[in-house]
């Protein structure tokens, strides 16, 4: 069964009433003209809600690629083959669970959902992060039946306990990545480790088409309050010799879906696209050679440019209880804390020639697309062009309140070691470090109520 739409709803039972029906509020508009009304588990799945039919099929052609299984080279279905040889998921779908968030994994298990990216210090040849000579940027941690995988990783998580300032406890959890039975030999004894979840994928291309003037303007602002200033992150345009500007992954080291879409193809699955035509393994990893290709590329243009339409359609859902009292107290609070500041409450798109129905939106991601630095508590001590160890992109908000409907689970920031929000504000430091007190020495119900209100976007 189809799901009703808000504004269709409202206007039904206004014409039963016999009256006008009433419009949503400005603020449940999260996606601006894009947005869609359902909060089932299907919530960050359905297409912007004016999306046009010259996009229609190819969103869901690509909802299909997105979701399916790839298989090994010379299976039968010979466009959806050439997977690995060393991969970390056979889908894009096994991590983001219905286009939603990755969950990291229990103490002592293997990750599932999460890309394990490494390096050495330095930088590499486009400027971004120096690869390990043997294993490259990310660990692999499955390959096909005829190739070891590159690693096993597990990780440990250490309780460490803080007080509210009512003195009420509470706990916060460090975790500890530890790589184990290296595949293809020692990896370097430098080699940094970064674990990031896979983030929720609605809404991407509108932040694709929030203008690079806009970004650099906020970028150029002064100092706000707190001593928060966020930075473009310059990153390499593939195929190109030059650096542009970064919107997407942990560290905005993505400049757009397309990019970021075939570097989860090449990274994630092992497959090659026109735009990265390269297999993802080493020299020091040669056996993959001698295995069947599934093609040059291996993801065709047509089924390549059918994910690249499913990712950047892909609407955000509408905020709820705007009017509610404990949620507008706690929209106040955010201001009041200076959480705005960084997760800025509403943008702007431009016009965007591809995607018409993104164009000139208001919409309200709760980001500034912009790097700030978090603090040494959440450093992952890597280098990614631009963005030190401490700087990260900051998180959009829009449709946080529903993962735990869309994926079962509450575990956010960058690694999922935040059990629930507050743990994630209780984890800010850097920039976000006098919000992040303040809000700890909120009462109890003010904390509630900001919570409230993430809980709303």
């Amino acid at each position: 069964m189809k799901a009703v739409g808000l504004t269709s709803l409202l206007a039904v039972l206004g014409a039963l009433a016999g009256g006008a029906a009433l419009a949503p509020a400005p603020e449940e508009l999260a996606g601006g003209e894009t947005t869609v009304f359902d909060t089932s588990p299907n919530a960050f799945s359905l297409s912007a809600r004016n999306l046009g039919e010259s996009h229609r099929a190819a969103f869901y052609v690509g909802h299909s690629f997105f979701n399916e299984n790839w298989l090994a080279a010379t299976a039968t279905v010979s466009s959806r083959d050439g997977l690995g040889p060393l991969f970390v998921a056979r889908s894009c779908s096994a991590c983001h669970v219905r286009d939603g968030r990755g969950a990291p994994p229990d103490d002592n298990l293997p990750p599932e959902m999460m890309a394990i990216r490494i390096s050495i210090p330095g930088r590499g040849p486009d400027g971004g992060p120096k690869p390990d000579p043997v294993y490259g940027g990310q660990i692999q941690t499955h390959a096909l039946p005829e190739v070891k995988p590159e690693a096993v990783v597990l990780p440990t998580y250490e309780e460490i306990s803080g007080a509210f300032g009512d003195g009420s406890r509470y706990t916060l959890r460090q975790p500890r990545y530890l790589i184990t039975e290296p595949g293809y030999g020692p990896m370097a004894s430098n080699v940094v480790v970064s674990p990031l979840v896979a983030p929720a994928v609605i809404g991407l291309g509108l932040l694709e088409a929030v203008p690079e003037k806009t970004l650099r303007a906020l970028a150029r602002q002064p100092a706000k309050p707190d001593g928060i200033g966020g930075k473009v992150n310059l990153v390499a345009e593939a195929g190109a010799r030059r650096k542009v500007v970064g919107r997407f992954g942990w560290k905005a080291e993505q400049p757009s879906v397309r990019q970021q879409s075939a570097m989860a193809f090449n990274g994630d699955m092992g497959l090659t696209t026109a735009l990265l035509p390269q297999e993802n393994y080493t020299a020091a990893e040669s056996l993959g050679r001698t295995l069947p290709s599934g093609g040059h590329p291996e993801v065709s243009d047509e089924i390549f440019e059918a994910v690249v339409v499913y990712a950047s359609t892909l609407a955000v859902p509408a905020r709820r209880n705007v009017t509610n009292e404990m949620v507008v107290r706690g929209e106040r609070l955010f201001a009041q804390l200076n959480c705005a500041a960084c997760h800025l409450p509403r943008l702007e798109t431009g016009k965007v020639r591809e995607f018409p129905e993104l164009s000139h939106q208001v919409i309200r991601p709760y980001t500034d697309l912009l790097l700030h630095d978090l603090g040494e508590g959440l450093s992952d001590h890597r280098q990614v062009f631009e963005a030190t160890g401490r700087e990260w992109r900051t998180a959009p908000l829009w449709g946080i309140g529903l993962v735990a409907t869309v994926n079962e689970h509450t575990f956010f920031l960058h690694d999922g070691r935040a059990r629930d929000l507050a743990e994630a504000i209780l984890w800010h430091g850097g920039e976000a470090e006098a919000a992040k007190e303040r809000f700890r020495n909120l009462p109890v119900l003010d904390r509630g109520a900001l919570l409230a209100f993430l809980n709303s976007l």
